[in-house]
């Protein structure tokens, strides 16, 4: 038989309200805790949460709001056109809890979590390669998973669809 969860941090009755964790501004989706860190509290919130016991991270990865610039935020977030967004888990607590950090168009660069999270090297990357959000620190913010000399990001919704050759090696015609 399986446990009820917990109720999440920041809550003290039934119905979540209103919160600051870490200095991160709390919402809720779906029955998930988000926190909304800014740029500038990122690293901080991260390492609270660690602190706190969310010793996984689970998932990194960018999001390109270009075609929602109106999306639904809490009062006090500033939409922008990118956000980086990053779930962790406690597994010994048996919770989640989801970040997600504006990150502006004209500046599209965030604190690597590396020192905190290692585990986030590759998610960095390829947040870096497809959708062109830098990690400030990370040890060998390169391409992934294109070409090095590949121009742009392909991921960006504002990235125009091209046609790229495929050639397989020894590929036979099956007519």
């Amino acid at each position: 038989m399986s446990e009820a969860p917990s109720e999440p941090m920041g809550t003290a009755g039934s119905e979540p309200g209103p919160d600051l964790v870490h200095g991160a501004l709390v919402s809720w989706s779906r029955g998930q805790q988000v926190l909304h860190a800014t740029r500038e509290s990122y690293l901080d919130v991260m390492s609270g949460l660690r602190d706190d016991g969310y010793d996984m991270c689970v998932d990194l990865c960018a999001v390109d709001y270009l075609a929602h610039p109106a999306r639904s935020l809490p009062d006090g977030v500033t939409a922008e056109r990118f956000e980086v967004v990053v779930d962790l888990l406690s597994l010994q607590q048996r919770k989640r809890v989801r970040v997600r950090v504006q990150v502006p168009e004209s500046d599209p660069r965030v604190v690597s979590l590396f020192g905190l999270y290692p585990g986030t090297e590759a998610m960095e990357r390829e947040a870096f390669d497809l959708m062109g959000v830098r990690f400030d620190g990370h040890p060998d913010l390169s391409r992934i998973l294109m070409p090095e000399d590949w121009e742009g990001h392909p991921l960006r919704k504002d990235y125009s669809v091209g046609r790229v050759p495929v050639q397989f090696k020894a590929a036979r015609s099956t007519r």
